[in-house]
């Protein structure tokens, strides 16, 4: 199965970064354009506008009465010299950036500040510091996160949509963490962020997972996360506690379910005549008993159920397991069974250790190659009968999910209607949450197969099943060997 891979530029939204004068840390997250603060004084272009038209006022001259009488252009060319040298003391820019102690560097205030409102409290700013930033003015002391509510002192903060942030706020909330270590994603090499995640179940990992021997269970897929422990079954298959809810582990304990599959297919006039055995087996069995046969059958890279047709000695699971210290399988006991060939199917052989859905949608896989054989099927090619049968377990677990559904609308309904009756449940018990998760993403398994055989088998079987329905299907399957289109 294909996974995802995601790469994010920054924190993967639009943010842009506001700056006080000074330079923080590198930071390659952080990649947006910044916005920078303003740090100004009580000075304003009206104010200095003020002071230079004071400084070009004509002096007033003195009498004549044995008092000099000052020279107007020689006084008027000083003013013009002082009102110039006040405007470039004025016209300063903001504190140098190389001093990150302190953003706020005073300066002298001659004039009264104009009229401003700070953005933060609403009141007005007075004499001293304020900052100019967002489009608007703020005390110092007023500009804060938005998440820990704390005044913004560094150099840089970040935003998202409206509200500034702390940059290490902003990551805590925004920067994407690995579902399996906890930790932030790191970067790649070109300072982006990468990182992998399950088509289905959309659990997000750093890639390095994928080679470092974090394990996967058996049955969903996901990764076995750092705070969590998977059951270790013996043959080396990881298990999440998840899906051991409802894994069937013995042979015995399977039988109410093969029973209920037998029902799906008489209700579509599909009666397995013939007696077929149904045996839990070990990896190890599952594999042996596969070489065993001698025509060919078309399996999976990891084989997970087999419809036997040749006579053989099996080591089927007598007795269920159970889970003994550092969380791994103990006491399992298996017997020999000896399959005697009956008819054109000696036995159905499922890997032991699944949920209850995996496991039903595999036999319902198996049980249709059994159907076939027992109808006298000519030999078909591997999509064509790899195909429908991956239709039949895909039939299986769609009735599945949605007699869980109607259950639960039942339930519901009595409930409602009788507060003091019991919900009614259907026979196959009630569905965790999970549970029904699970029989989707077995559905989406089958789905996206990408696999000559089991995936373009399914889905033109399916396109031929949707289109003419089962029965035509069938039948033109016996007469061509093909999928009618």
């Amino acid at each position: 199965m294909d996974w995802l891979t995601k790469i994010l530029k920054g924190s993967g939204h639009k943010i842009s970064e506001g700056q006080y004068h000074g330079r923080y840390g590198e930071d390659r997250i952080w990649e947006e354009p910044s916005t920078p603060v303003d740090v100004s004084t009580d000075f304003d272009h009206d104010d200095l506008a003020v002071a230079i038209a004071r400084s070009l006022e004509d002096y007033p001259e003195e009498d004549q009465k044995g008092k000099k009488v000052v020279d107007t252009e020689s006084q008027l060319e000083e003013d013009e010299q002082l009102a110039r040298a006040l405007q470039e003391s004025l016209n300063m820019d903001s504190p140098p950036r190389h001093d990150a102690g302190n953003i706020f560097q005073p300066f002298p205030s001659f004039f009264s500040p104009g009229y401003r409102i700070c953005a933060g409290c609403n009141r007005e700013i007075g004499h001293g510091r304020y900052l100019s930033c967002m489009g608007a003015v703020w005390h110092p002391e007023c500009f804060r996160c938005h998440a820990c509510g704390l005044p913004i002192f560094e150099h840089e903060f970040s935003m998202s949509g409206s509200h500034p942030y702390h940059k290490s706020c902003y990551k805590e909330q925004n920067h994407p963490r690995c579902d399996v270590c906890r930790n932030f994603i790191p970067t790649n090499a070109a300072g982006l962020i990468e990182y992998r995640a399950h088509p289905f179940w959309m659990q997000k990992y750093c890639p390095s997972h994928e080679h470092d021997g974090t394990p996967r269970c058996c049955s969903c897929e996901r990764m076995e996360a750092r705070d969590t422990r998977y059951l270790s079954l013996d043959d080396g298959r990881k298990l999440c506690l998840e899906c051991l809810d409802s894994a069937i582990m013995e042979t015995l304990e399977c039988q109410p379910l093969y029973l209920e599959i037998q029902e799906f297919y008489e209700g579509l006039n599909m009666k397995v005549e013939q007696q077929v055995p149904l045996l839990l087996v070990e990896r190890q069995a599952l594999n042996e008993a596969m070489e065993g046969e001698k025509n060919g059958h078309h399996h999976l890279p990891e084989t997970r159920g087999l419809c036997l047709s040749e006579e053989q000695t099996v080591s089927t699971i007598l007795r269920r397991p159970t889970i003994g210290t550092g969380y791994r399988i103990i006491d399992m006991m298996t017997e020999p069974y000896r399959l005697v060939r009956r008819c054109e199917v000696t036995a159905i052989l499922i890997l032991y250790g699944l949920p209850r859905l995996l496991t039903g949608s595999i036999l319902a896989h198996e049980m249709m190659h059994a159907w076939l054989r027992l109808k006298g099927y000519p030999n078909l090619s591997q999509d064509v009968e790899e195909g429908i049968c991956q239709v039949l377990a895909y039939m299986w677990l769609d009735s599945e999910i949605y007699s869980s559904a109607g259950t639960d609308v039942a339930s519901a309904s009595s409930s409602s209607s009788s507060p003091s009756s019991s919900s009614t449940t259907s026979k196959k018990g009630a569905r965790s949450q999970f549970e029904k998760k699970l029989g989707e993403f077995f559905k989406h398994q089958i789905e996206t197969d990408t696999s000559p055989a089991y995936g373009d088998g399914f889905r033109a079987g399916n396109q031929a099943v949707q289109k003419y329905g089962l029965k035509s299907t069938l039948d033109h399957i016996r007469l061509t060997g093909s999928f009618p289109y």
